[in-house]
């Protein structure tokens, strides 16, 4: 029963409420906007709506299209110094996961002195505390992956470590509003759609089977993997129905609460591996590729047997028994979504690297490893690694 729900976030949620910023209260007056390197925000008229809005509102900005898939550390320092030099006192992330998480590091650094990495409490960071408030944020999410518009992490790749972390956790790295809008979302490709539904479904999935969940946590949970179960294979087929983009869109909210009331386990760790190690990995990609060695890896030991049994329900098999039906479960997801095939050779990760991600995510994420039902040895991680090699 013991759990801390604290998500003191306003949510403003559904389709067409990318217009509740021009009357919504925004906590400063002088914004620093922040998307992607590429051209999605201008493509699908988010990035104007919003430059409209503001406008309107007497709000100043200046505008950094700056963040890479998979955020590095040096992106994260030139935001904060813009910040700085721009006598900026908010930030609006415009985007998805990589946006937000941004953001919020960004955040951090405009506000407190030093890198960044001093402020990283696992694997090489400096593991010192955020002293200094860190700027408030405005998020405006156009994915359904990460579920960053309702936490206080994010997660940074610091190439020359060779690690990605989460990091943040103060008060104000929560952002003060998010908008989730799911008509921002219609134009998701369907492999970016399948790539960040996952990354949503295994964020409750893993916060269920941890070895701490709670009666809080397990609602977040169950609702987000019954929404996907059925949802996400129609939004990957057919992005234009608006129903399936909203109930994707808000089994990935749910799945950022599963976040703000438990932890999640090693699977996530791994991937950071992965996608550190080569950036151009997308995460949900990564996660997809781990998922089945992974996930029967726990089911072949015995970890959290009726549960799993429970999510296989909640994905749609009501008449799931034994916890093998999860993997039944989750392999026709996979397929339905068009992502039973991915290999991690075409990304170019090797055989050969495998071990040495085996210590990295130990390290960088031995937060995560503590949160398993059963404990991962170091041959246990390098053998799912192995076994999820293709």
């Amino acid at each position: 029963m013991q759990f801390i729900d604290f998500a003191p976030v306003k949510v403003v949620f559904g389709p067409g409420k990318l217009d509740a910023l021009r009357t919504e209260a925004l906590p400063g007056a002088r914004a620093l906007l922040l998307t992607s390197n590429g051209s999605a925000m201008e493509r699908i008229g988010a990035l104007p709506r919003v430059c409209e809005m503001l406008d309107a509102r007497g709000i100043t900005y200046v505008h950094m299209p700056v963040v890479e898939p998979n955020p590095l550390v040096a992106t994260v320092m030139a935001v904060g110094e813009k910040i700085r030099e721009e006598k900026c006192d908010f930030l609006i992330a415009l985007g998805g996961g990589s946006v937000m998480d941004c953001a919020k590091a960004a955040g951090i650094v405009a506000t407190n002195p030093g890198h960044l990495w001093d402020y990283v409490q696992s694997g090489t960071g400096g593991r010192k505390p955020i002293a200094i408030d860190p700027l408030p944020l405005v998020a405006i999410t156009t994915t359904a992956g990460t579920g960053s518009e309702v936490d206080a992490g994010g997660v940074i790749t610091n190439p020359e470590t060779r690690e990605k972390v989460g990091l943040g956790g103060h008060v104000n790295c929560f952002p003060k509003l998010a908008i989730v809008d799911p008509e921002l979302m219609l134009s998701v490709p369907p492999h970016l759609t399948a790539y960040q539904g996952f990354d949503a479904l295994f964020h409750a999935v893993e916060g269920y089977l941890n070895k701490r969940p709670n009666f809080m946590s397990d609602m977040y949970a169950l609702e987000s993997v019954r929404h996907l179960g059925k949802w996400l294979p129609i939004a990957v087929k057919d992005g234009n129905n608006l129903e399936a983009r909203e109930h994707v869109a808000f089994a990935n909210t749910l799945s950022g609460f599963v976040m703000t009331t438990t932890r999640l386990t090693s699977q996530h760790a791994m991937e950071h591996a992965l996608s550190s190690f080569h950036q151009e990995l997308p995460h949900g990609a990564g996660l997809i590729m781990l998922s089945m060695a992974y996930f029967g890896h726990m089911i072949a030991v015995g970890a959290q047997s009726e549960r799993f049994v429970a999510l296989a329900r909640a994905m749609g098999d009501t008449e799931a028994v034994q916890p093998s039906d999860f993997l039944h479960a989750l392999q026709k997801m996979l397929a339905e979504c068009g992502m039973a095939e991915l290999k991690m050779s075409d990304w170019g990760i090797t055989r050969e690297e495998l071990p040495a991600m085996t210590e990295v995510c130990r390290s960088a994420g031995a937060h995560a490893f503590e949160q398993d039902a059963v404990a991962l040895t170091f041959q246990d991680t390098l053998a799912i690694y192995e076994a999820s090699f293709r």
